[in-house]
């Protein structure tokens, strides 16, 4: 036994690798190996012999196992070295500037629209992309003719020929969320909707995707006075400006009577877009009293309740005051674009801290 035990302490002493190691031990204590052979002849021997057999054998099979565990921790030290001998890193070099991530100016201009809205007590709505034929076009007075309506405008759902139920769409508009929230929630009420709308265009100013907000507001003794203070606390408030002048415009639109389209004062001096200033003239959204079939689909009396509404593009407003000419690029995912107009992400909008910092 004695010589088992110098022959194996040896072989690991000299072993070269974890290989080697492991068939050491297979040949030493595994359950063919020959110290493992040996307890198995325990059976064999008398009472006497037994009682100082088995504990040497079990002695020796420890001292083996410990040499093993041993000689492996001694090589993971090594192997360790070795790795930090090679893998070093000179901490006298520069740092490398990590670039941050950047808010997408849409991202940021919706944050923007919120915060202000919710300074008046309007909350965020919202609903589905996919709408009824229904919520996006009857519910809202929009009659069947209506070029609205055509395939050449409004992305349809495509269905089989043996399925009879109602169309359905990508929303052309928000609107279909005051519907719902009408229907949900009844009046007195007061809200924006923001989020993506699909129409058939692309050009510099116009894409199929494109993201709107639109507002609501119900109560017993709202009027156009009403809508006009808050539009232009609305802009005085996005733009960051003092004094803002706006001029409605009479227009039309199934959703709302009497409608308005609504103008900004503004300069172009060398070419930079200035807000509450100057002789010129520029269109900014759509805006209106609540027509009373809009309130019927709603489920809301018009006897009894009235309301104003107005709707906004995002990105247009986004491209005025940021100044970004193509609303193509606001989704060709360029980085560079990205890092030009992107926001910080720790720059969130505050009424009291500034919108845009």
């Amino acid at each position: 036994m004695r010589d088992l035990r110098d022959k194996y302490i040896a072989l690991i002493a000299d072993a070269p690798d974890e290989a080697t190691l492991e068939d050491l031990r297979v040949q030493a204590v595994g359950k063919k190996g020959e110290v493992s052979l040996q307890m198995r002849a325990l059976g064999k021997m008398t009472p006497e012999e037994r009682q100082v057999a088995g504990p040497a054998l079990n002695a020796l099979k420890d001292e083996i196992n410990s040499a093993l565990s041993a000689k492996k921790a001694a090589m993971a030290d090594a192997a360790l070295d070795e790795r930090l001998r090679t893998e070093w890193l000179d901490v006298t070099l520069p740092g490398r500037p990590r670039r941050a991530g950047t808010i997408h100016p849409i991202s940021q201009v919706s944050e923007e629209v919120t915060a202000i809205f919710a300074d008046m007590g309007f909350a965020v709505a919202e609903g589905p992309q996919i709408e009824s034929d229904w919520y996006n076009f009857d519910a809202l007075n929009i009659p069947s003719h209506h070029p609205a309506r055509a395939e050449m405008d409004t992305f349809y759902t495509r269905r089989g020929a043996d399925d009879d139920r109602p169309p359905h769409v990508l929303r052309t508009h928000t609107s279909p969320v005051q519907i719902r929230t009408m229907q949900a929630e009844g009046a007195p009420l007061r809200v924006i909707a923001p989020g993506r709308v699909y129409r058939a265009d692309y050009d510099q100013t116009h894409t199929p995707m494109f993201h709107q907000v639109e507002g609501l507001a119900i109560d017993k003794d709202i009027s156009m006075a009403n809508l006009k203070w808050c539009l232009e606390e609305f802009v005085k408030a996005f733009f960051e400006v003092e004094d803002v002048e706006l001029r409605f415009r009479a227009s039309h639109f199934p959703f709302t009577e009497p409608s308005a389209e609504v103008d900004i004062r503004c300069s172009w001096e060398g070419g930079t877009l200035k807000i509450g200033e100057g002789d010129d003239w520029l269109e900014i959204l759509g805006s209106g009293m609540v027509h009373p079939k809009v309130l019927e689909a709603g489920n809301i009396n018009p006897d009894e309740w009235q309301g104003f509404a107005f709707g906004v593009g995002i990105d247009r407003i986004a491209m005025l005051k940021y100044g970004i000419p193509d609303l193509r690029a606001f989704f060709d995912s360029d980085l560079r674009w990205l890092r030009h107009y992107g926001f910080a992400g720790l720059d969130v909008p505050t009424l009291h801290g500034g919108l845009s910092r």
